[in-house]
C-alpha cells in the first residue's frame, strides 16, 4: 500500500497517510465486520477530536509564550489564532473560536471528559456539551462535575450529558443559573436563514416570556382572522401577520423591496436556461427569473418592487452591475457585495460588512473590482495583523485571493459562481427561420443595457 511507511509516524505526513489508507475500506465484508468497522471508525473520529484538542491547546500556549517573549501586549497575545485554526479545519471563524475554547477547557479543566474522548467513549459533541454546561463554573467546580460524571459518560447520550452537567452545575453553584440567564439575555438577537424554493426564515432568540408572548399574539390574531372567514391556513395567517406587524404594511405582499437578480444575458433574453440567483437565497430556475422580470409575475401587487439586473460571465461569476438605479451610490461597492455574496475570506460564510483592498492602497493596490473583496468585520481586522498577507492572483476581472497566515500556510479563495454552470456541446440541428419575438422577449430585450445588445 502506498501509505504504509507513513502509518508509523505521528506527524502531519503520517496522519495524511492514515487518511489515504482509510480509502481501502468500503468493500464487501461480512456484516458483523462491517458493524465493527463502523464502530471503530466512530471511536477513531472521537480520538482524532481529542488529539486536535491537545494539539490546539499546545499551539496556543506556544504562541502566547512566543509573543510574550517578543514583547506583545498581553491583550494581543494569541489574537487571530482562532482564525488560523478555522482555516486549517476548513470552517468559519466562529467555529474556530469554539474549537479553541473547547480545547482549552478539555486539556486544562475537563481531564476525564478528554480521556473519554481520546478512548472514543464520548463524541466530540458530547464533550462540547459538557464544556458548555460547565462554562460558568470556577475551574475547581468544573473539575468536580467532570469527575462526578466520569463513570457514566460512556453510557450517556449527548442530551443526558447536557442535562446531568447542568444539574450538577446548578447544585454546586446556584448563582451559576443567574449568570447563565444574564449571559443568555445579553445574546438575544434576530437572524435570517435562506430555505429552498425562494423562502426564508426570520427568527428571534428571545427571553422565554417574550418569545411566548410574541407567538401567542400572532396566534390570537390569526385565529380572529380565521373566525372572520379568512380562507388562509392558520400558519399562513400567522406568517402574514408577522410581516405586517414588523413592517407596518397593510398586507404582507405590499413590502417595498429591491430584488438583486443575478443572471447571464442569455438567461435574460431566453437564449439559454442557466439558473439565475437571488443573493443570499440561492438559485432560481431561468423561467421563474424571467417571470419576475415580466409584468404580472407575482400573485400580489409588484408595483413597489424594483429589480436590479446583475450580469455574469460564462463561469457564473458576477462581472457587471447594471448602473441604471443611480440613486444607490458606490456602484463598485455594490458589485463587490453581490459578486462575493458572503465574506471572501476562505471558508467564512459571514455577511459582508467591509469593502476591502486585497493589496492595500499604501502598497500600490488599485481601487478596482479586481483588487476588491467583501469581508466580514472580523476578517478585515485579521488580515491586517502581523504575519498575515493577501494577494490577488490571476488575470481578468475576477482573480483569486491568496491568504498567507503567520505560519506560512496559504489558502486560495476564488470568486464563487452564483450558480453552477453546466457546459455541454450543443447537438447539431438544421437551421430554422427565427420566430417572431414574443411580447415578453421584446420587454426583456428593452431592459438590457445597449452594449449587451450590440451584435457587432
Amino acid at each position: 500500500m502506498a501509505h504504509t511507511t507513513a502509518l508509523h509516524t505521528l506527524d502531519a505526513t503520517g496522519i495524511a497517510g492514515w487518511c489515504g489508507s482509510l480509502r481501502a475500506l468500503g468493500g464487501t465484508v461480512a456484516e458483523a465486520e462491517a458493524i465493527d468497522q463502523i464502530a471503530a471508525l466512530e471511536r477513531l473520529k472521537s480520538a482524532a477530536a481529542a488529539a486536535q484538542a491537545r494539539v490546539t491547546a499546545a499551539l496556543r500556549e506556544d504562541r502566547v509564550a512566543r509573543e510574550r517573549d517578543a514583547g506583545v501586549p498581553a491583550r494581543e497575545r494569541g489574537r487571530a489564532l482562532a482564525d488560523e485554526i478555522a482555516l486549517a479545519r476548513r470552517e468559519s471563524p466562529s467555529h474556530g473560536s469554539r474549537h479553541l475554547g473547547l480545547a482549552d477547557a478539555l486539556v486544562h479543566e475537563l481531564p476525564f471528559t478528554l480521556e473519554h474522548l481520546s478512548s472514543g467513549t464520548v463524541s466530540e459533541w458530547g464533550a462540547t456539551l459538557m464544556a458548555k454546561e460547565t462554562a460558568v463554573l470556577d475551574p475547581d467546580d468544573r473539575l468536580q462535575v467532570d469527575a462526578a460524571l466520569d463513570a457514566r459518560l460512556a453510557t450517556m447520550t449527548p442530551r443526558q450529558i447536557e442535562r446531568a452537567a447542568r444539574s450538577h452545575a446548578q447544585t454546586i453553584d446556584p448563582s451559576a443559573v443567574a449568570r447563565r440567564r444574564a449571559r443568555a439575555r445579553a445574546d438575544r438577537r434576530v437572524s435570517i436563514r435562506p430555505h429552498p424554493d425562494t423562502m426564508a426564515s426570520v427568527s428571534g432568540l428571545l427571553p422565554v416570556e417574550q418569545g411566548v408572548a410574541a407567538w401567542a399574539a400572532l396566534k390570537r390574531g390569526a385565529e380572529a382572522a380565521k373566525a372572520g372567514g379568512d380562507a388562509r391556513g392558520l400558519g399562513q395567517l400567522m406568517a402574514d401577520l408577522f410581516v405586517e406587524r414588523l413592517t407596518g404594511q397593510a398586507t404582507a405582499g405590499d413590502v417595498p423591496v429591491e430584488v438583486q437578480l443575478v443572471m447571464s444575458p442569455g438567461t435574460l433574453l431566453g437564449t439559454e436556461d442557466a439558473p439565475a440567483d437571488l443573493p443570499g437565497h440561492g438559485p432560481l430556475p431561468a423561467v421563474l427569473a424571467r417571470e419576475l422580470l415580466s409584468e404580472g409575475g407575482s400573485d400580489h401587487d409588484s408595483s413597489r418592487a424594483w429589480l436590479r439586473r446583475v450580469f455574469t460571465d460564462g463561469a457564473g461569476r458576477v462581472t457587471l452591475l447594471d448602473p441604471r438605479r443611480r440613486h444607490f451610490p458606490q456602484a463598485v461597492r455594490r458589485l463587490l457585495r453581490v459578486r462575493d455574496g458572503v465574506c471572501r475570506f476562505a471558508f467564512c460564510d459571514a455577511p459582508i460588512r467591509h469593502d476591502d483592498h486585497v493589496t492595500p492602497v499604501s502598497a500600490g493596490g488599485e481601487t478596482t473590482p479586481a483588487n476588491g473583496q467583501g469581508l466580514c468585520a472580523r476578517h478585515n481586522q485579521t488580515k491586517s495583523r502581523p504575519g498575515w498577507r493577501a494577494a490577488a492572483v490571476g488575470v481578468g476581472p475576477v482573480p483569486d485571493v491568496i491568504t498567507r497566515t503567520p505560519t506560512g500556510h496559504r489558502y486560495r479563495s476564488p470568486v464563487p459562481p452564483v450558480c453552477e454552470v453546466v457546459v455541454s456541446a450543443p447537438e447539431p440541428s438544421a437551421p430554422s427561420a427565427p420566430s417572431a419575438p414574443s411580447a415578453l422577449e421584446r420587454r426583456l430585450a428593452s431592459l438590457l443595457p445597449p452594449p449587451l445588445l450590440d451584435t457587432g
